[in-house]
């Protein structure tokens, strides 16, 4: 049986929608894709993006058997965006929509000891470690000089952000569709809620927490 997903991630500035077809044996192929790099983008271009790449696929949404969507971390409105568009889908669809970790999208396609650092603004990254694509530490956020990289061997993930670790750097920049297939852990269970990882309270406030109202 073949598996036809939709795959969306909103946790960087890559706006990505893309659909990925899965085999029993594990094999995803990558049938179409559309990516917008603009950290302001999310809202005005993911649905547009999913839409294209599934037309560019030859394919009509009554196709999908699936969504995956990236959870973060990442941007407060930028993780809402993405997790809200799978819920959409598979709620109109009537398909279970599968939640991961956005930076095991990345890392699970590594091999080694490798680091996956994506922009966590602030001055800090979001940062987790993995061993031969299974990830060991992390997912948090840190500045630089705070994450731990005794025994890393590469670095993978914002350009911005690998430069400032002294670590062979991986081409893989940003969550792939495929990647995104690849960090479900279990396809035989039912998908646990979709849970945003933010790693830390979004900057802005209601007016009660800034003490406007009492």
């Amino acid at each position: 049986m073949t598996r036809i997903l939709l795959t969306l991630d909103t946790a960087t500035p890559a706006v990505t929608a893309a659909v990925v077809a899965r085999d029993d044996s594990g094999q995803a192929t990558l049938l179409a894709r559309r990516i917008t790099v603009d950290a302001r983008a999310h809202a005005e271009m993911l649905t547009p993006n999913a839409v294209s790449a599934v037309a560019e696929a030859g394919l009509t949404m009554a196709d999908l058997d699936g969504v995956v969507v990236g959870c973060g971390p990442g941007p407060f409105t930028g993780l809402r965006v993405g997790m809200a568009t799978a819920a959409a889908y598979g709620h109109a669809l009537g398909v279970p929509v599968y939640g991961v970790c956005s930076l095991d999208a990345i890392g699970v396609l590594t091999t080694g000891e490798v680091l996956v650092v994506t922009d966590a603004r602030r001055r800090e990254v979001y940062w987790a470690r993995y061993r031969d694509g299974q990830r060991v530490d992390g997912p948090a956020v840190d500045a630089a000089a705070d994450v731990p990289v005794g025994g890393v061997q590469a670095v993978a993930g914002s350009p911005e952000h690998v430069g400032l670790f002294e670590l062979p750097t991986l081409e893989a920049d940003h969550p792939t569709p495929v990647g995104l297939v690849a960090a479900v852990a279990d396809w035989s269970a039912e998908p646990a809620p979709l849970v945003p990882l933010y790693l830390r309270r979004p900057d802005a406030k209601t007016l009660a927490e800034r003490g406007v109202l009492r």
